[in-house]
């Protein structure tokens, strides 16, 4: 039953390669029939040979065996044709559905699968599925169809002789049954550590600079080769009992070549040829050969989808996953203003968390202001602000965008109005102007060159022997940290969005250059909400007001001599990153504001 809940959800990927996909099965029972009958001429050619006839009939026959041969040759062809065509579209449009799935989670789905998990789903384990795809349309249906045909042609040319394969059949079948129970799990426990390989490779390939820098190469290498020797063993240990599917195909077919040899020469030699000719008992050789070859195809058979059965799982766990986040059955697509409100919000990653993330928040932030976010390691500030755009939903409470509740939005819409250059910035395989243009596909190279100035990026894309034509590397491996985030900055706002979020996306960048862009964005987009989230106090002195978060809590909101006169996080930080002159002279104004 659940094999064929996974085949439904899977079979929906076939789509415009329906047609290959059930023409190869008639193209392949057209090869079956004909060569099914060729033995069958052939005994009757020898018949005739034995009865004296003439070249004429020699040739005759041998007319109708070419013409037979290339028949079965042709349809095997064509078999093979849309057999290829059938399982490469379909495992196409597979990896299709399963990458504009991936495209559709939200963050808490990726976290339950990991990215390397979905690698692995998206290549390895789509690979299988096409393999026994291709089995399926066209060996499948050919060995049971031999096996019949063969089957019923033996028994009319050897009659009860052929019984005997009665005999072997379910023995062949009981086996493979009980390979299968045993083997089935083993996969099923092997293909997380793919997962686990993956990942091993994912981490150390983003990571090689920090890897190379601290000589930890030899450390990397054992734990690959740990991950590597895991998958080795439980794979080995699986297909050494899959193994076994050699030594009982072939006691099978020894015990019956040796039963057809022996009683059928033993028949025709007591009865000389009246209970069984020559040419029929050459006949039954062939179809006993056939016979043993379909069966030893349906052995392959029964290995590939043994195999590929876990693939098939998994992959249709990602194709039923739901997003946790949607859109509402009438979401709104027009966003007012940029005015934020976080209404008694909690929130937690995981419904088993002892305690929450962000507890009772209550802020309201008017449109057009400029705020920032302060706080330690772990005081949910990126937590925070990746509800505004849905990346995750609130557990409770409410967050508001233009005075509506995001959740009435259509996602597209939210998300295209609020623009965020994360910690952790990414760039993308391409020059530098495709990368700016993320914020907007249609910008003019004016406008990118634009922002870029306002970015302060163009001081080192200038240098640059192809300055916006310059390419840049997978991950953006090419460009410093500092590099990296100017570009992000000025991806973002190419976007002219209603608010922009920036994530500590200054942390690389020297004072100057911070506080230089942070002016720009007022002259440039004053009508947006800016959030910035940052480490050092100089980045949002000048914000109208600042948030201080602590352990998921607001401990204090104000403008930046507000919080020095009331707030012991805030003045802490701010005087741990100033010179000792300005540490000496804040205490003496610190006294004189608070006479």
């Amino acid at each position: 039953m659940v094999f064929l809940n996974i085949i439904r959800v899977l079979s929906k990927s076939i789509r415009e390669y329906m047609k290959p996909t059930l023409l190869t099965p008639l193209f392949v029972i057209g090869e079956v029939i004909f060569e099914a009958l060729i033995p069958y001429m052939i005994a009757m050619l020898v018949n005739e040979i034995k009865a004296g006839c003439g070249t004429d009939r020699i040739l005759h026959y041998a007319w109708i065996l070419v013409v037979m041969s290339l028949v079965s040759l042709l349809f095997g062809y064509l078999a093979g044709v849309t057999c290829a065509q059938a399982s490469c579209g379909f495992a196409k449009n597979l990896r299709h559905d399963v990458f504009y799935r991936i495209q559709e989670f939200s963050f808490s789905n990726i976290d339950r699968f990991s990215s390397a998990s979905l690698v692995t789903r998206l290549t390895t384990d789509i690979q299988n599925i096409q393999m026994a795809f291709m089995m399926i349309i066209r060996t499948a249906i050919r060995a049971p169809l031999n096996l019949v045909m063969s089957f019923a042609m033996a028994y009319y040319m050897g009659g009860s002789m052929a019984l005997i394969f009665l005999v072997v059949i379910p023995i062949l079948g009981i086996g493979l049954y009980a390979v299968a129970r045993v083997t089935m799990p083993l996969f099923r426990a092997g293909f997380p550590k793919y997962d686990a390989m993956n990942e091993s490779v994912e981490e150390n390939i983003k990571g090689i600079r920090v890897v190379k820098s601290f000589v930890r190469e030899d450390y990397e290498s054992d734990k690959f080769h740990t991950a590597s020797e895991n998958i080795r063993r439980i794979f080995t240990k699986a297909e050494r009992i899959l193994a076994l599917n050699g030594p009982l195909m072939q006691m099978c077919m020894y015990s019956v070549m040796v039963f057809v040899l022996t009683v059928g020469s033993r028949l025709i030699i007591t009865t000389n040829g009246e209970a069984i000719d020559i040419g029929q008992f050459s006949t039954l050789l062939t179809y006993s050969f056939q016979i043993l070859s379909s069966l030893m195809m349906l052995s392959m058979i029964f290995v590939m989808i043994t195999f590929s059965a876990e693939s098939a799982g998994r992959v249709k766990e990602v194709l039923l996953e739901k997003s946790t986040i949607t859109n509402p059955e009438n979401p709104d697509h027009d966003i007012e203003d940029g005015s934020i409100d976080f209404e008694d919000v909690s929130f937690s990653y995981s419904e088993n968390a002892d305690r929450p993330v962000l507890e009772h928040i209550n802020l309201h932030i008017r449109s057009g202001e400029t705020i920032g976010i302060i706080g330690g390691t772990g005081s949910s500030k990126s937590s925070l602000v990746q509800l505004i755009p849905r990346l995750y939903d609130v557990t409770g409470g409410s967050v508001k965008v233009g005075g509506k509740d995001v959740r009435s939005y259509d996602l597209e819409a939210l998300r295209d109005s609020v623009a965020m250059v994360l910690q952790k910035n990414v760039l993308f395989s391409g020059t530098i102007a495709e990368n700016i243009r993320w914020g907007n596909k249609n910008a003019s190279d004016e406008e990118v060159k634009a922002v870029c100035r306002m970015a302060c990026a163009d001081e080192f894309i200038d240098q640059m022997p192809d300055g916006y034509q310059t390419m840049i590397e997978q991950g953006g491996t090419n460009v410093s940290g500092g590099q990296k985030q100017r570009l992000c900055i000025a991806r973002a706002l190419l976007k002219k969005p209603k608010i922009l979020i920036l994530d500590d996306s200054t942390s690389a960048v020297d004072t100057r250059t911070d506080a230089k862009i942070r002016q720009e964005m007022r002259n440039y987009i004053p009508s947006t909400t800016k959030i910035i989230i940052a480490q050092r106090t100089s980045s949002v002195e000048d914000a109208d007001r600042i948030i201080v978060l602590d352990n998921g809590k607001i401990d204090a909101i104000g403008t930046s001599e507000e919080l020095l006169r009331s707030n012991e996080i805030y003045r802490e930080v701010y005087f741990s990153q100033h010179h000792q002159e300005r540490e000496e002279e804040s205490p003496i104004a610190l006294q004189e504001a608070a006479a």
